[in-house]
């Protein structure tokens, strides 16, 4: 009898392992089927989810250059375009931590060269934001600094101009030097002159992929979108820039904190959190930080959920005309890994 009772007490516990281990990992099996669905396009690109610097889940998917069918690899460089705001932010927060930038100093005491009325009222804070109002450098204001929320690149040139006049250096050997200190060795800034790893962009109308022969970055707008990285390489930036080893508490708070409201459909219909360079939502009862890139024939997705210390990158080297689906493949992915049970305290 003790011997048909011990064998029942195995069984289920088998079974409820396998039961739950099957539940806990259901991710993968969802993320796998979705990255091979056809409609309403196809997915060209790279996934990485890690936990506690542990890979949970990757997969690389498609062609890093359609005219020769190379297959992607995991460690291939993408231009990750408007992620890397938060990089610039993260560069200029350390000027403010050396005492050398102000965040509620007009911008007109950075970069003085400006003969515009409204270098005297936007602060640099007002740039890292969003809610200066530049739409254009010869044109009026928008609106009033302050009052509403306008997302553009100009804002982070000027904030490129701001690092480069406070420290004497240039932005990409700033940034340079940062991700060699922080051990992301396969990140830099775009050159003509070292493509790294570099895979092509690609266009993609109908399903069908056209490579983007000339990248439209230059110097100037190097700290708008000109990043270069790979999934783990963005994976060690999450987890070190969440955990303090980038900047101290204040600016990180300051970073981290909405200053502003404003909506983006990949994070959901209503509007959420805006910090500096990073967007602050919530989804399913969990909270997060990310961000979107978009363009040069690119897409891409970082997201960071602090109270599981998660990272979900989604990285592809296509970019489609029909801007319904811009990040189809990189919502779902977020919300598979954020109804997971991984993201579950």
């Amino acid at each position: 009898m003790k011997s048909i009772v011990k064998l029942f007490c195995y069984l289920f516990l088998f079974f409820s392992h396998s039961y739950f281990y099957g539940q806990k990992d259901s991710y993968t099996k969802r993320i796998d089927s979705l990255i091979q669905l056809k409609n309403p396009r196809s997915f060209n690109g790279v996934v990485l989810v890690t936990q506690n610097n542990k890979v949970k889940y990757s997969k690389a998917y498609g062609v890093a250059d359609i005219t020769t069918g190379t297959p992607l690899k995991l460690d291939d460089q993408f231009e990750i375009m408007s992620n890397t705001k938060q990089i610039t932010a993260v560069l200029l927060l350390k000027e403010v931590e050396k005492g050398k930038v102000n965040l509620q100093e007009p911008i007109k005491k950075y970069l003085p060269f400006l003969k515009q009325s409204w270098a005297d009222s936007v602060t640099v804070h007002q740039l890292l934001n969003h809610t200066h109002g530049i739409l254009d450098q010869d044109k009026p204001l928008a609106f009033k600094p302050g009052t509403d929320f306008k997302y553009g690149n100009l804002s982070n040139i000027l904030l490129g101009k701001i690092i480069e006049n406070s420290s004497h250096k240039s932005y990409a050997e700033l940034a340079n030097t940062l991700f060699n200190q922080l051990k992301m060795n396969d990140t830099f800034c775009y050159s003509k002159n070292n493509l790294g790893r570099l895979v092509y962009g690609h266009m993609s109308k109908n399903n069908i992929l056209t490579k983007v022969q000339n990248s439209f970055i230059d110097d100037e707008n190097l700290p708008a979108d000109g990043v270069i990285t790979t999934a783990k390489d963005l994976s060690i930036w999450n987890h070190l820039l969440h955990n303090g080893k980038i900047l101290n508490p204040k600016t990180y708070s300051l970073m981290t904190t909405p200053s502003v409201m404003s909506q983006h459909d990949v994070f959901g219909k209503d509007k959420m959190g805006y910090g500096y360079g990073i967007r602050i939502a919530n989804n399913y009862g969990i909270s997060y930080f990310g961000h979107t890139g978009l363009g040069d024939g690119f897409a891409s997705l970082n997201v960071y959920i602090p109270d599981s210390d998660i990272s979900i990158i989604a990285l592809e080297n296509q970019m489609t005309e029909n801007s319904n689906v811009y990040y189809y493949f990189e919502a779902l992915i977020k919300d598979i890994i954020l109804q997971s049970n991984l993201a579950k305290k």
